[in-house]
């Protein structure tokens, strides 16, 4: 039996892909981009909460510090049930 490669040559997807460049082409044009998407670039406007915790933070301190910070041991007690039952 006589095994042949008929065609063979024609599977290899990479040769034969050729690109058309002229010589006063841009080479920039084959350059790799990136695209945002929308929903990305409202999260990237959001940064103002890593602003507002900072600023909640200080507050607390100062409240722990001062000792006019009151803690809520209902609430507490009610978000802890809360976390361990479901």
């Amino acid at each position: 039996m006589k095994i042949t490669t008929y065609g063979v040559n024609a599977v290899n997807a990479y040769k034969n892909q050729v690109r058309n460049v002229k010589a006063g082409d841009n080479k920039a044009s084959f350059a790799d981009k990136i695209e945002i998407s929308k929903t990305a670039q409202e999260m990237q406007g959001v940064s103002t909460y890593s602003v507002e915790r900072a600023e909640r933070v200080q507050q607390l301190k100062a409240d722990i510090a001062s000792g006019d910070y009151k803690v809520n041991a209902r609430q507490v007690a009610e978000d802890m049930l809360k976390y361990y039952r479901f």
